[in-house]
């Protein structure tokens, strides 16, 4: 039977009023109501706040202080699609539908710990929290009086995410309150698309508009919605079904667009995702990191069969022909030129060139070439998986080449090249003050600022805000994040530099579960999972065209010695003295209701009363006056609403990038160029181009994105390994002299590592190509080394690519046998 809460506690506290008089002795009453109450299933609502970007509402059930069950959302019309004023339901995936499992993994943290062992054994202490805030706090000083706060840094972490409360951002506004700490730029995700993207389409500009109008951002692409008014759809490695599952993702508004539109759908990756599964009218495989190429080939019979929009390209853009090169271009450099082989590399991209590139029959490519250029709308894509390469600069931008190329963006049906996007939305989250410190090293090579930062400079572009960095990171903080030794590249690497105590001299990590990287930590801080606290979810990012927001009350108490991050954070305030500046006398509720309210002004949509929100327990609007389309402001008057290049056009030759080739310092290395114009660049560890490794390692192999858990989120539960298995996916050209079958144990290896995987036998990879589930757990053979946990990052390289210095994560050369 289930029973709101608030009818239950009423009766409680009416009997037991009753009970108190002398005309009414009952208590034997309320000892029975009291027994009876205690078997009631009470319902409360949470969400899933992993990082997918989709953060779904749970209703979580509880009975005797335990979650006994999660169920989703059972609000608005479950036949709505993604269109019109009915809201769907946004229904949880299996990685939301498993939160129970999380709660009580046999990983879950319970007590503040101190390590005993040596970094990355895993053998720990418990200790009071009293104990461990003087601990932590006193080495925290010794450090920041040592070697100061640039010593300090605060890692990546996105295990709780897009919450209004208890996130990293109590972590972040403690530090910064306390002197501040080393900071990091770029992305995981998506740093070679962002650091890229804006030569040639510049940064974020809104025009006018509201913060919420996202469609206007240049550095995003329209909204899924926006594929029903396409002809053709093209796809580059775009796997929303995964990616962004869930009836708040972007894979239930592709599908709704594709009911509704009934575009044709083409679909180029290396596997036949799960995002094709009928849906395509083709899938055309190609080797990995070649989509440039392919673009190139494409490009080449657009411009000879005249099958551009040149009138377009003449008003919008700058570099396509001689006639709109910059001055200071040297003869010959623009687009076309490249393409007709009349450009410094004097190669014609012709589709038989492009054909020995990508293993895509050259009729095949002519034949896309004619799709793409007569058929409107167009709508092409990205997703952020092709950009994860040692070229991944280049690759992106040349993917927007055939929307340009074809004047197909800035109108209904269209889009820019770039990645779906969504509606923004309003919610409000704790604010952080501005951080002292102003040094900033790249997200990919932040390690080397453990043992050599002076090695770190601006003209490399590895730092920003000072020439270079002055002190090796001595103190590290982790918050709700596995990222230092499961989600960064080389993962040995890491593992070696942790358990070097001469390098990082206290490591604090606070989280929920014993993780990889929770394993190599000096301190372990238990947090509160999301349904033991009260707290609100702000917009998911991608999310289409909708908006949610979700009210998060508390269902059960937390079980041992755990502490939500907020009270950690104010206790390490505490013992800095700085504990009135970061709750600015405000409690935790107080800080709550400030947020509700200030996200309350801008969605009319949310209940007067939070006490009337979290009844409710969900509440789905729009954004409006959001036409979904990217750039559609830019198209109707460039000169109105120009974009921030320094053109204020479509830079296809980029003068900033030519500077950017001449005065930045890059590595020696295969693929280590920036060239001024979008254009296929072969990298390291690419199959067939005389890298000396493809000898001793054959295979291509990248981790892709799985249906079993969110990055590392969610991998350690059985109910998900039994579900969705972690397997390496091999065709049978390349099973089969290997001796391999599908359930075979297999070892994949090269020079940065090896791991142990079950291998699928499959014809929906390409051969001589292998690719597994990024983010399942690095758990390392004490004796042979060997990472019987499966973790991608065991193989991947820490080179970086020259533009954006985004990881290769996608671009590794091994050999894979029976184990």
């Amino acid at each position: 039977m289930l029973i709101p809460q608030m009818k239950r506690r009423s009766l409680l506290t009416g009997l037991a009023s009753l009970s108190a008089t002398s005309l009414f002795p009952l208590k034997e009453v309320v000892a029975a109501v009291n027994a009876a109450a205690n078997d009631i299933e009470k319902i409360t609502w949470s969400a899933c706040t992993v990082n997918c970007g989709s953060r779904c509402p749970v209703r979580v059930v509880s009975k005797n202080g335990q979650v006994i069950r999660i169920e989703t959302d059972n609000t608005g019309n479950p036949c709505s699609c993604a269109f019109g004023k009915d809201f769907p339901q946004v229904r949880a995936c299996i990685r939301g539908r498993s939160i129970r499992q999380r709660l009580y993994s046999a990983e879950r943290l319970k007590y503040p710990m101190k390590r005993v062992g040596e970094r990355g054994e895993g053998k720990f202490e418990r200790i009071t929290w009293d104990q461990a805030f003087d601990e932590i706090a006193g080495k925290l000083k010794d450090v920041i009086q040592k070697y100061g706060n640039e010593a300090v840094f605060i890692n990546h972490g996105s295990g709780n995410n897009g919450i209004a409360m208890n996130s990293r951002k109590c972590a972040q506004r403690f530090f910064n309150l306390i002197g501040g700490n080393l900071n990091f730029f770029s992305d995981y995700s998506a740093g070679q698309f962002q650091n890229a993207w804006p030569y040639l389409m510049g940064s974020f500009d809104r025009s006018g508009y509201t913060s919420a109008i996202m469609s206007q951002d240049t550095n995003v692409g329209s909204y899924m919605e926006q594929i029903a008014n396409a002809k053709l759809y093209v796809g580059f490695g775009n796997n929303p079904a995964v990616t962004r599952a869930s009836g708040g993702g972007q894979a239930f508004g592709f599908n709704c667009s594709l009911e509704k539109g009934r575009p044709k759908v083409i679909m180029i990756d290396p596997i036949y995702s799960d995002s094709m599964m009928g849906r395509e009218d083709e899938w055309i495989p190609i080797n990995p990191g070649t989509d440039a190429a392919l673009v190139e080939g494409i490009a080449y019979v657009l411009i000879t069969e005249n099958l551009i929009d040149k009138p377009f390209l003449d008003k919008y853009c700058i570099g396509y022909d001689e006639t709109t090169l910059p001055k200071s271009a040297p003869k010959n450099s623009d687009y076309k030129s490249h393409i007709l082989g009349k450009g410094p590399d004097r190669i014609a991209k012709t589709p038989e060139w492009a054909s020995k590139e990508t293993g895509i029959p050259k009729e095949t490519i002519i034949r896309l070439a004619r799709e793409i250029g007569t058929t409107k709308p167009l709508f092409v894509a990205q997703g952020w998986g092709p950009q994860r390469r040692g070229n991944g600069d280049s690759l992106s931008i040349a993917i927007a080449m055939l929307p340009i190329l074809t004047g197909q963006l800035g109108l209904p049906g269209t889009n820019n090249g770039a990645r779906e996007a969504d509606q923004n939305g309003f919610a409000a989250s704790l604010p952080v003050p501005p951080n002292p410190v102003k040094a900033s090293v790249c997200l990919n090579v932040w390690h080397r600022a453990i043992y050599e930062a002076d090695q770190l400079t601006a003209k490399q572009g590895l730092v920003r805000g000072c020439d270079k960095l002055k002190q090796n990171i001595k103190f590290m903080w982790e918050t709700q994040g596995n990222n230092v030794i499961n989600q960064h590249t080389g993962s040995n690497l890491m593992a070696k530099l942790l358990k070097d105590p001469k390098l990082v001299e206290c490591f604090v990590v606070v989280d929920t579960q014993m993780t990889p990287t929770a394993k190599f930590a000096d301190y372990l801080l238990p947090d509160v999972a999301g349904q033991e606290n009260n707290d609100f979810s702000g917009d998911s990012y991608s999310v289409g065209g909708h908006c949610y927001l979700i009210a998060m009350e508390k269902a059960v108490n937390p079980q041992h010695g755990q502490m939500r991050n907020w009270d950690i954070m104010r206790e390490m305030a505490k013992r800095f003295g700085v504990e009135d500046k970061y709750t600015e006398g405000k409690t935790y509720d107080q800080w709550l209701m400030e947020l509700y309210e200030k996200t309350r002004k801008n969605v009319p949509e949310l209940p007067a009363s939070y006490a009337d929100f979290v009844r409710q327990g969900i509440v789905k609007y729009k954004v409006n006056g959001d036409s979904g389309i990217t750039m559609e402001n830019f198209r109707k008057d460039p000169e109105k609403y120009p974009i921030k290049t320094p053109s204020g056009k479509i830079e296809i030759y980029s003068e900033r990038l030519a500077k950017l080739a001449k005065e930045q310092e890059l590595p020696k290395g295969q693929g280590q160029v920036i060239l001024p114009i979008p254009a296929y660049i072969v990298c390291q560890e690419m199959r067939g181009h005389q890298d000396p490794l493809e000898k001793k390692y054959p295979l291509e192999c990248y981790g892709y994105h799985g249906q079993g858990h969110v990055h590392s989120s969610y991998a350690n539960l059985p109910w998900i390994q039994e579900l969705q298995p972690d397997l390496l996916l091999i065709n049978p050209i390349d099973a089969q002299p290997r001796g391999i079958k599908s359930g075979d144990r297999v070892l994949v290896k090269n020079d940065r590592g090896s791991l142990f995987i079950k291998a699928k036998v499959t014809p929906r990879i390409i051969p001589g190509v292998v690719a597994l589930p990024q983010g399942s757990w690095y758990q390392p053979n004490p004796k042979s080394g060997v990472d019987e946990g499966a973790c991608m990052n065991t193989l991947t390289s820490s080179i970086v690519s020259p533009i954006s210095k985004g990881s290769p994560m996608h671009t590794n050369l091994v050999e894979v046998s029976l184990a």
